[in-house]
């Protein structure tokens, strides 16, 4: 089928228009993009300057959309804790949040069974609020044993693909065991850390704002 040069621009046109109201929409009503989990994003033993938020709102500063990061993640946080405050989270009305929680309940050899129930019941709440959820995940050392590693390590992809989420595999990718990129206690991003999860996880949020278009 031929499609006249006519039709072609008007297509053409018409989908300019839809970008330009789209990104004229969010420039007045900035995107709200929560991170949702714990100290690996909450910014531990960072200035308010080098957390994951801020470098987040740095990487979307040529973008003709404008976006509030907002840090709704806390040190120390389990993912029965972050179920408990997901309801008083709610009220910051988020259009994609990332959510990553789960480190600490590996870390204290928490069933993986109830972690996952939890994370279950967040994704839940966040997406009946109409919010785009970026699943992130996490992994377990080896020296958790090799079977709390294959039932703790599956939780994200098994979640990802019941939900139809976008799913961030490891976000500690390139990080994790890398000294020059972790504080003092080899578990938690520096700066320069920091700057490589916001890289990782900026094409992921991208993707999420592909879908609030749609």
């Amino acid at each position: 089928m031929i499609i006249s040069k006519k039709l072609k621009l008007k297509a053409l046109f018409t989908g300019l228009i839809c970008i330009f109201l789209f990104t004229g929409a969010y420039a007045a009503n900035p995107i709200k993009i929560m991170l949702y989990g714990d100290s690996l994003m909450a910014g531990y033993g960072l200035s308010q300057n080098e957390n994951l938020a801020s470098e987040l709102t740095r990487n979307f500063e040529d973008n003709n959309f404008t976006v509030s990061v907002i840090n709704a993640s806390i040190s120390g946080n389990t993912s029965k804790n972050g179920l408990s405050r997901v309801d008083w989270s709610l009220g910051d009305k988020p259009n994609i949040v990332v959510v990553c929680l789960g480190a600490n309940d590996m870390l204290r050899g928490l069933n993986p069974l109830l972690t996952m129930e939890n994370l279950d019941s967040i994704i839940t709440k966040f997406n009946q609020s109409n919010s785009i959820v970026i699943l992130a995940g996490m992994q377990s050392p080896e020296s958790m044993g090799p079977d709390y590693k294959i039932k703790f390590d599956g939780i994200y992809p098994k979640l990802a693909a019941k939900y139809d989420l976008i799913f961030m595999p490891f976000l500690l990718k390139d990080i994790a065991l890398e000294k020059k990129n972790l504080q003092a206690d080899y578990k938690h991003p520096n700066k320069r850390g920091i700057k490589i999860i916001a890289s990782n996880l900026y094409p992921y949020i991208l993707e999420g704002i592909n879908r609030l278009e749609k």
